[in-house]
């Protein structure tokens, strides 16, 4: 592997073009798309090449902008299992019901995907020093791929992130603050000090190549379902890279030929309505986000008051004919443990959205028992043990007889 596809960069808000092999962030503060020759790759590789490789993210090569192997930062981030769940779909009435598990990365969410292709376009073009605002899974995963390819790591978090996130991102090497503030305070920071500390800035959509290793979920799926997608893909939407990039998986999928119909899935983007800036912005027929205040959930990873690529998000949607769903806060947990309970999946409370969104877009007729659908579980519930409070029953050890008791509790 010593070549590359791609073309250029572009400019997603106005289409200005950029020569490849340079170190960019964004153009008017909006982000910009990676490009490839499509119709070079489609002549140099095919759909059943690629299924016969190994199953990780970086069989994908064509479709993805590292240049030199020996760039390649990886923590065997692997292709993630698609899950019929029956016992969920029978509880919700879609009896078509898949979840696609990316709690099983590396680094326990679907963070892995974008930090192992971000650190290593980094590391292809001679950063040695990175630094990222997160609502938690982000700066742990941007910590572990940053020590992986022996770089200086700064996290900067909202005081309230996850004490797991916290430890992960330490115990990796990161230098890492607790901000009095939310994600986008945290960007700020990381943006004022880019001179003074000369480092990259690793934030959603301020670098082009996250979206390219998030691009790797819409590509999975589609090799999953046989090069025939799903109806509709169910996914938690903070930033909304991973919805982005998908879209721009099967966008490219088709191009190349590789998909066996037509149809693309409707696209859902989920929040709480504790922060719904991209769902009120589709409501009021708006292709920009207002930021949203007071911004207010358990799901850390959709606390994102103001995402950079708004825009985008609420394209992806447009064009797909999909829609956008806030649901209720107070039901996550319940979700949650719906979802756990069902299909033994460890479902993270950003991806319990998806289940009430499920619930509430059959009530409304929007979905169908008929539609094949895929929730999008992002990462693992032991990383959220501090979002909610158990009072388990207590039993004395010895001698213990009471067995009314046990049952009934």
């Amino acid at each position: 592997m010593s070549s590359s596809y791609v073309t250029h960069l572009e400019s997603a808000i106005d289409g200005t073009r950029f020569e490849p092999g340079h170190l960019y962030t964004t153009h008017k503060d909006r982000p910009l798309w990676v490009r490839y020759d499509l119709p070079a790759i489609a002549k140099s590789v095919d759909r059943d090449t690629i299924s016969r490789r190994s199953g990780d993210i970086w069989r994908w090569r064509e479709l993805l902008p590292v240049r030199e192997e020996s760039s390649i930062v990886s923590l065997g981030e692997r292709t993630t299992p698609l899950l019929k769940s029956p016992r969920l779909g029978k509880a919700l009435g879609l009896p078509n019901l898949w979840v696609k598990d990316d709690s099983q990365l590396p680094t326990g969410s679907f963070k892995s995907r974008g930090q192992a292709v971000a650190i290593s376009m980094a590391n292809e073009l001679g950063v040695r020093r990175v630094a990222i605002p997160t609502a938690g899974n982000a700066g742990g995963a941007m910590a572990a791929y940053a020590a992986r390819a022996g770089m200086e790591a700064y996290v900067f978090m909202p005081s309230d992130t996850p004490r797991i996130n916290q430890f992960e991102a330490t115990m990796a090497g990161a230098k890492v603050f607790l901000v009095d503030g939310l994600i986008t305070d945290c960007g700020k920071i990381v943006r004022a000090g880019k001179e003074a500390m000369n480092w990259f800035d690793l934030s959603t959509l301020r670098e082009p190549y996250r979206i390219e290793g998030k691009k790797t979920m819409g590509l999975e799926l589609a090799e999953q379902f046989g090069w025939k997608l799903p109806s509709v893909i169910l996914y938690p939407t903070g930033g909304g890279t991973g919805l982005i990039g998908m879209w721009k998986a099967f966008q490219e999928l088709k191009e190349l030929g590789w998909l066996d119909s037509a149809d693309l899935p409707r696209m859902v983007s989920v929040q709480s309505n504790g922060c719904a800036p991209i769902v009120r912005a589709y409501e009021n027929g708006s292709r920009f986000a207002e930021p949203f205040s007071p911004a207010a959930t358990i799901a850390s990873g959709i606390r994102v008051p103001a995402a950079i690529g708004d825009f985008m998000i609420i394209d992806a949607v447009h064009e797909s004919h999909g829609t956008a769903v806030a649901v209720d806060e107070t039901r996550i947990i319940d979700w949650m443990k719906l979802g756990m309970s069902s299909e033994g999946i460890s479902i993270c409370p950003e991806s319990a959205t998806c289940i009430g969104a499920a619930i509430k877009l059959l009530e409304q007729g929007w979905l169908t028992p008929d539609d094949r659908i895929v929730i999008y579980n992002c990462g693992a519930a032991q990383k959220y043990v501090d979002v909610t409070t158990l009072n388990l029953p207590r039993i004395t050890s010895s001698d213990f007889k009471d067995w009314d008791f046990i049952a009934s509790c």
